[in-house]
């Protein structure tokens, strides 16, 4: 029992073990796999809100002037976007399609921000028709495009230039994006000065701030404190040379959250303590107004919130070697493990209280060897129709999801107090075939 109560840990805030099954939220998850089915994804409504909350003090306290969007890539459908503009947050979006959710939901378009590597004209008009608040503009490319739609509707946008401070966070190569040699924004030893000129120069764009994103999840601080320095001694230099006020200072997000017991994440206390002393000070060094500060968490928001319940089926035990226990999604849900390598800790949710006696590996069902969700967990002896509760599975799961060997995506959940409700319907097969086109003389 002692190593079930650790995991809990892992999971939302309102976990809890009765009767030997997980509650979540107040529900038995038990419960919630047999009336929703498997793979479900659930998400804890308090959780969520109070990790709003937490951003919001951590930093808030430590620099007024502060303001916490939530990284959409993470996971975003309609229901979290309104919780998110509930808790007064505001958005980064990357995609037509995350802004079509937002103007869904009537997300105040002053509070978003629009990022990416290779923005359509299309995604930029219609983030100009609807008035969007920010756009951090990612290369030479961009800064001409966005200017002459800028022009050709009689508008002004408000931009931040994302820039590469070559800070290596230590994570893994597929999510380092603030090296030299990425596809994302301005070198700062190269490009950088040449942007802040041309958008300066840009009849219709009003540049106001600088962003950076150096990777995630950053289980260190030191890379901040170092591309903080780098980034800031670049502005003073523009503002020195050209004229350059820096209004916004927004170093990207990458905060990153406990996925097993024996690697701890710092605390959101700790990441804002780091970034907002180092503002400050550098701002006092090159006598600055304190810019605004943009922050933008999202697997640091989401991933506690969210756990994913399977429920175990075929068994395979090769003697000497490892015991399987196959479940009924994987790689198509959560490709984090086959992709990254990526870590999990998981509880049977009907036998939570249950001695864990047994070494298995939990693989998916899809037609992979790499589809190994965890590899080598101590669990208790597991049967099928057991349902197996991964946690910290609330970011970069289902944002990821694929219909990979056409299976279904799953649905998802959100609970509080005893409470349940469906956010998103599981996909049918229905689904699956509704956009093909064939003719009726072809079928028949």
């Amino acid at each position: 029992m002692q190593q079930e109560v650790l995991k809990l840990c892992l999971f939302p805030e309102t976990a809890d073990i009765e009767n030997d099954h997980l509650i979540l939220g107040g529900c038995d998850s038990v419960e919630l796999a047999a009336t929703f089915g498997t793979p479900l994804y659930v998400f804890d409504e308090v959780t969520l809100r109070r990790k709003c909350a937490e951003f919001k003090r951590e930093f808030g306290q430590r620099h007024a002037n502060t303001l916490v969007i939530y990284a959409c890539k993470a996971f975003i459908n309609r229901t979290l976007a309104l919780i998110f503009k509930q808790e007064g947050l505001g958005l980064d979006i990357v995609s037509g399609g995350e802004l079509s959710i937002a103007q869904s939901v009537a997300f105040p378009p002053e509070r978003v921000y629009f990022h990416g590597n290779n923005k359509t004209a299309e995604e930029l008009q219609l983030a100009l028709e609807w008035g969007i608040g920010r756009i951090v503009v990612d290369n030479f490319h961009e800064l001409s495009l966005l200017n002459e739609l800028a022009q050709g509707r009689g508008v002004s946008q408000d931009i931040l230039l994302r820039l590469s401070p070559e800070v290596d966070p230590h994570t893994h190569r597929y999510t380092t994006t603030g090296i030299l040699d990425s596809k994302f924004g301005f070198p700062v030893t190269g490009q950088a000065e040449r942007a802040v000129v041309e958008a300066l120069e840009r009849s219709n764009l009003n540049l106001i701030g600088v962003h950076f994103h150096l990777g995630s999840p950053i289980f260190e601080v030191e890379p901040y404190q170092q591309a903080i320095d780098i980034v800031l001694d670049f502005a003073a230099e523009m503002k020195a040379k050209h004229g350059f006020k820096l209004e916004e200072f927004n170093p990207g997000g990458g905060f990153a959250i406990q996925y097993t017991q024996d690697m701890p994440a710092p605390s959101v206390g700790q990441y804002a303590e780091v970034i907002t002393s180092r503002l400050l000070a550098k701002s006092q060094e090159h006598n600055m107004a304190p810019p605004r500060l943009v922050v933008e968490p999202g697997r640091g928001m989401v991933g506690q919130a969210g756990v994913a319940l399977y429920k175990a089926g075929a068994t395979k035990d090769i003697p000497g070697i490892r015991k399987y226990i196959s479940v009924d999604g994987g790689i198509a849900d959560n490709i984090r493990p086959a992709l990254y390598g990526s870590r999990y800790e998981a509880l049977v949710a009907n036998k939570a209280g249950d001695r864990q006696t047994e070494r298995v590996t939990i693989a998916g069902k899809f037609c992979q060897s790499g589809d190994i969700l965890i590899r080598d967990i101590d669990l208790p002896p597991v049967s099928s129709g057991d349902i197996i509760a991964i946690p910290s599975c609330g970011a970069y799961c289902l944002a990821m999801a694929s219909n990979y060997n056409a299976a279904l995506k799953p649905a998802i959940v959100l609970v509080k107090e005893g409470g349940a409700r469906l956010i998103r319907r599981r996909e049918t097969y229905e689904d699956l075939v509704r956009r093909d086109l064939v003719s009726k003389e072809e079928v028949a």
